[in-house]
């Protein structure tokens, strides 16, 4: 197994590409990419494996539409590949790539893990199955604002059907679970002193046992996937330690879709390349949002700064 070492000094230009996932997408996520044939390619690729007409979606969809788990997964995954694939052609390299939950797919891709189209083809069956599951087993997620993770796992220890799903950053944790879980959770939380409680438009109680089934289906596939050794160390959510080994990867792959996204973890382990530049490599400027809670871990985000001015400032 191949680890990166802990403490490593890297030169000022080192960046980590951190590529967002759902909730990130929105009307537009494809404005701002560099002209592709590649992405006009892929996205008639992923038109043919939903069925969704895609391409409009992502211009002219409504919210409801786009927020859709089949629609979201696959544009998100095609628009973080995009932004990591236009960084790597001007020359931006990176010491190491991470993901948060659907992200880490591409991050996967622009690792050299798998193909850009075996893992459209991961992306698509990911969001079909977490899509059905949802439906048999409603739920939803909310975010604590003000609490570590220790202090909400202490408040909602003795509920049932509510889970920690992700360590977003030291101040900010979100729930996942039933309907009913997390609204028992919400009480406890405000209890216990949260500055505030998000309730998070999702379609279901993702990064939870309540996943179960999906993720079960999805390991099947993946154990059919080829994984090679990762060109760049790869962070991953459920074991947030820089990786090349394929057989790590594919475990904590496997793991993923039940298991808490531990991102605070995975921005301490980037912050460790130190002196080192996160550049949220896809839609939005969430990461580089949570980025600001951890120390000695400038954020840029692709969309905020074109790409000429990013080099100058990271290379």
């Amino acid at each position: 197994m191949c680890h990166v070492r802990k403490g490593l000094l890297v030169s000022r230009s080192s960046v980590v590409f951190a590529f967002p996932g759902q909730g990130s997408q929105r009307r537009g996520m494809l404005d701002a990419i560099p002209e592709s044939d590649n992405l006009e390619r892929l996205l008639d690729a992923a038109e043919a494996l939903t069925g969704y007409e895609l391409r409009r979606l992502a211009y002219e969809g409504s919210a409801a539409e786009i927020s859709d788990t089949r629609v979201a997964q696959p544009l998100l995954y095609l628009a973080d590949w995009a932004w990591g694939s236009a960084l790597l052609d001007v020359g931006v390299k990176p010491v190491a790539v991470a993901g948060h939950s659907l992200g880490e797919l591409a991050a996967l891709s622009i690792a050299g893990v798998y193909s850009v189209e075996a893992g459209l083809e991961l992306v698509c069956r990911r969001s079909r199955l977490m899509a059905q599951t949802a439906e048999d087993t409603p739920g939803t997620m909310a975010a604590c604002l003000g609490l570590d993770h220790a202090a909400v796992a202490h408040a909602i220890g003795d509920l049932e059907d509510v889970w920690v799903a992700n360590h977003n950053s030291p101040e900010q944790v979100v729930v996942s679970g039933t309907h009913e879980g997390v609204a028992q959770a919400r009480d406890m939380l405000t209890a216990g002193g949260a500055r505030r409680i998000v309730d998070l438009d999702v379609a279901g109680p993702f990064h939870s046992p309540l996943m179960s089934r999906a993720a079960e289906r999805f390991s099947e596939t993946l154990d059919e996937t080829e994984l090679n050794e990762a060109d760049i160390p790869v962070i991953q959510n459920s074991r947030p330690e820089p990786s090349t080994d394929s057989a790590s990867i594919r475990s904590a792959l496997h793991a993923q879709m039940t298991s808490p996204v531990l991102w605070t973890e995975s921005m301490r382990a980037m912050a460790e390349y130190s002196p080192v530049t996160l550049i949220e490599s896809g839609p939005g400027s969430v990461l580089k949002g949570l980025a600001r809670k951890v120390q000695n871990l400038p954020a840029i985000s692709v969309e905020e700064t074109d790409l000429k001015t990013l080099v100058e400032e990271v290379l």
